[in-house]
């Protein structure tokens, strides 16, 4: 390209050497960021911000969020595993180091002198046929989405992957949780209806499950508990109404000033009158209340709770199913909502109000309430939930799953490799190549578990050859049968998975030339210096 055509400054990369290998050598480099902490035995990273907070989990989704990558090659492959996380909520490391090696295949092709479209036209073939052995493999892993002992034995993988070791006790809760909220029409699942509420202090095994909003904060006034009432939810605060216009009073006398504050009193008493006569006794506000109004509750025995978060108030309406009002008028019997018990309990040094719900009929909003020592580890913990919640959404809708720890990988693998050596034409290549990448899996789950890597993957291929389709990798050492041992992964998640890793990697090899225009020195948004950096130092799980 001629450097007359473009603006003084830009930077023209193009063939394979210019363009091509330098975007595949940086979303390898990504993919080695994210490789490490793949598996129940993945390294955490500690990454900290251009706000200075400081994160440290093994969740490649906030890993990659959190260091804001500006590479555009690198940039394709984050956005695919956004796009997963946003569709399905889990395997967005998959889709990394899967991108990742695909392309480190393919640079070794177009170094033996094989032309992109080669190697695009293999990868797409294989991506097809990857989709249809994955189908075959799939199996009803859930017959019934509200037997909690059913729906545990498929979370347990999804949490396990993340918080190795504590899948026994939490698996157990979001499955509770995940039941209590289930909507006649199970397609309708909601995953915001499980919430997480985390307090600093006591044991990890001192979580549990709270049918109803569980908030941190105390209720105002004396009445701190009351059992089977009506709710009045207002989404503002609680005093006198002013008038947009000014206003102006004469006050001539003492008893002038003793009648309008009268006035002001009957006023206030009128409106919590109405809200005790419609049956009411627990009203929540969304803003200050005034302590005359406050008196007043107190008189006519109602408790109140005051929140200023439009968040909390809006679990709080789902838990008592009630409907936020913008007036002061007493609640119709279509507005208000109803509680079987909120109190106020103190969890370590933490006072929390709670909204119950029976267990024993449907509830519209399930909270587990998380104790650890530090913030890191409950946010840690809460990914994994997240990631639970988001499979049994996905489960909901498809209840197949295929074998994990690898073993669905390594069939695919030897599969699509049978085909590469059936195949005619330079495609055959690219065929295999596309299977050789899925081997990184199993080769990254031993890797990580400190295993002996070529041993456990030949010998893998070696019992899936004799039929053993479910056997995957043993992060405790040899093999496993991974449909025994509940080690399953959900179809549609894997599926979706391959196919974006697929896309992603196909996508950044038809760039054949890059042009960057010369940077115009503004600073960068947000007012940081630069992204995240990453901590120089692995920590175990």
């Amino acid at each position: 390209m001629s450097s007359s055509l473009l603006k003084e400054g830009t930077k023209h990369l193009t063939g394979v050497d210019g363009a091509v290998i330098q975007n595949l050598e940086a979303v390898q480099e990504l993919s080695k960021i994210t490789r490490t902490s793949l598996g129940p035995h993945g390294m955490n990273k500690m990454v900290i911000n251009r706000h200075g907070k400081l994160f440290v989990t093994n969740d490649a989704a906030t890993i990659l969020k959190e260091l804001e990558v500006i590479h555009p090659a690198a940039k394709m492959a984050v956005l695919a595993s956004e796009q997963q996380q946003a569709e399905f909520g889990d395997a967005t490391n998959l889709v990394i180091v899967l991108c990742g090696e695909l392309l480190a295949q393919a640079e070794s092709l177009l170094k033996m002198g094989l032309h992109p479209s080669d190697v695009i036209r293999g990868f797409e073939k294989s991506g097809e046929e990857a989709q249809s052995i994955l189908a075959s493999l799939g199996s009803a892993g859930l017959t019934d989405l509200t037997d909690v002992e059913q729906v545990t034995k498929c979370l347990k993988a999804p949490i396990a992957s993340k918080q190795h070791g504590y899948e026994a006790l939490f698996a157990p809760l979001v499955a509770e949780a995940c039941v209590s909220v289930l909507p006649k029409d199970a397609i309708k699942f909601n995953v915001d209806s499980v919430r997480v509420t985390k307090i600093v202090g006591g044991a990890i095994t001192d979580a549990h499950v709270v049918h109803g909003a569980v908030i941190p904060k105390d209720a105002e006034g004396t009445i701190k508990e009351v059992k089977k009432v009506k709710v009045a939810v207002y989404n503002h605060g609680f005093d006198l109404e002013k008038s947009e216009t000014k206003q102006n009073v004469f006050i001539e006398e003492a008893k002038d000033l003793e009648n309008y504050a009268l006035s002001e009193e009957d006023q206030i008493e009128s409106k919590i009158k109405a809200i005790h006569d419609a049956g009411v006794r627990l009203v929540v506000c969304g803003g200050t209340i005034s302590e005359m109004a406050m008196h007043f509750f107190e008189r006519y025995g109602l408790m109140v709770f005051k929140s200023a978060s439009k968040f909390e108030m809006r679990r709080i309406c789902q838990a008592c199913r009630a409907t936020g009002l913008l007036s002061l008028a007493p609640p119709t019997a279509e507005e208000m909502g109803y509680i079987d018990l909120c109190k106020v309990q103190e969890i370590g040094s933490t006072k929390v109000t709670i909204f119950q719900t029976e267990a024993k009929r449907h509830i519209g909003l399930a909270t587990i309430v998380l104790r650890a020592a530090t913030d890191n580890v409950m946010d840690d913990v809460e990914r994994a939930i997240d990631r639970a919640v988001n499979v049994f959404k996905a489960t909901c809708k498809d209840n197949r799953y295929v074998p994990g720890a690898g073993a669905t990988e390594i069939e695919i693998a030897r599969k699509i490799r049978l085909t590469g050596e059936g195949t005619a034409g330079q495609d055959q290549y690219a065929i295999k190549k596309y299977a050789e990448a899925f081997e990184v899996i199993p080769r990254t789950l031993a890797e990580n578990a400190g295993q002996q890597v070529t041993s456990v993957v030949s010998s893998l291929y070696a019992k899936h050859q004799e039929g053993g389709v479910a056997f995957g990798v043993n992060i405790e050492g040899g093999l496993v049968d991974a449909s025994q041992a509940g080690i399953i992964d959900h179809l549609v998640g894997k599926s979706t998975a391959i196919r974006l890793a697929t896309n992603a990697a196909v996508t950044i090899l038809r760039i054949g030339q890059i042009i960057m225009s010369k940077p115009a020195g503004m600073p960068m948004p947000g007012g940081g210096g630069g992204s995240g950096t990453m901590g120089s130092m692995d920590q175990d799980d």
